[in-house]
């Protein structure tokens, strides 16, 4: 019984607050004073041009860049306190710099090495003690059951699974994306440049996929440069404007669009009121950034489970530190 509400709970979406938030790195702020609210199972879209710290946010949603001021909470967890336990419960799609495919491997050996790796890192006891047989079986039924929900057929690609990322097109390597998130089965996915590079037909595929994963559950997070309309999105805009004084500084204003005032934080001891999930999606706030010609922090997607039996200060610490250079090389924010 103490097992079947565990898997029920990690069905659910966590819930999103913030506060007042805000992240600044080596190169100055990458958003300051956002002000949000997301019930669970909320599809939020963080919209605007390439240097403006949408990336930035995504990655201090999931725990993966430490924020500097302010408050937020996933799933009743605070940031920066818990960083490590929001990893433990969100998981990246396609982010650039951070988590990419591998154009060499083939579909298949990417579903199957990150399946392994669930299962070296979020695997009980009991689970290690079956039978080979019986290990595998559960891989492949978890990979069929997130290939499905990203909507990855895989018997129509050119090679099946034996086709390489390199040969895929964008949408599909999108789902793949995606589809190798959702193996971990996670309450929060976060996904950077949803709709970049798509068709506008391809990009409505793309967000009607999101909108499934929401609607399911799943509490979605995605970077794009333009929202899909519909009051089912929480938009959050980030707006970027040449500088006067200093033309190596970006000023950016994120702006939830929504059109109600921005909500009260949640507590910072317990977790935020689910009740209010159908008006999280309305509400919002704004934020005036200052934030510099590139990014502010960066980290690679592995040290999210390698670092993870450390303390919360050093794998924070290493967390912020490596996503600077990650994002910084790419030129991203």
């Amino acid at each position: 019984m103490g097992a079947q509400a565990e898997a029920e709970e990690r069905q659910h979406g966590a819930a999103v607050v913030a506060e007042g938030f805000g992240l600044k790195g080596p190169r100055g702020w990458a958003f300051r004073e956002v002000s949000f609210r997301a019930g669970p199972g909320a599809l939020v879209a963080i919209e605007g041009p390439s240097g403006s710290g949408r990336t930035c946010l995504l990655l201090a949603l999931t725990g993966r860049m430490k924020p500097k001021e302010g408050t937020a909470e996933v799933g009743g967890l605070p940031l920066p306190r818990k960083m490590a336990a929001v990893r433990r419960i969100s998981a990246l799609g396609h982010v650039p710099g951070v988590s990419e495919l591998d154009p060499a491997f083939t579909v298949a050996e990417h579903l199957g090495e990150r399946a392994l790796l669930q299962r070296r890192f979020d695997g009980s006891v009991r689970s290690l003690l079956r039978l080979p047989s019986e290990r595998r079986a559960a891989a492949r039924a978890r990979i069929d059951e997130a290939v499905a929900a990203a909507g990855l057929d895989l018997a129509a690609l050119p090679k099946g699974e034996r086709t390489s990322v390199r040969d895929l097109e964008r949408l599909e390597a999108l789902r793949l994306s995606i589809a190798l998130a959702l193996v971990g089965r996670p309450r929060l996915l976060g996904v950077d440049d949803a709709d970049m590079k798509l068709s506008d037909a391809d990009r409505a595929e793309a967000w009607a996929l999101l909108r499934s994963l929401a609607a399911s559950g799943t509490t979605v997070v995605a970077v794009c440069s333009e929202a899909p309309e519909g009051e089912d999105v929480l938009r959050i805009t980030t707006v970027a404007t040449d500088p006067v004084a200093d033309p190596t500084e970006t000023t950016a204003k994120t702006t939830a669009e929504a059109g109600a005032e921005p909500p009260e934080a949640a507590p910072a001891d317990g977790p935020a009121d689910d009740s209010r999930a159908p008006a999280a999606r309305r509400a919002g706030g704004s934020t005036k950034d200052r934030a510099a010609d590139g990014p502010g922090d960066g980290t690679r997607d592995a040290t999210e489970r390698g670092t993870e039996d450390r303390t919360e200060d050093a794998t924070d610490d290493t967390t912020e530190e490596g996503t600077a250079d990650a994002l910084a090389e790419t030129g991203r924010a």
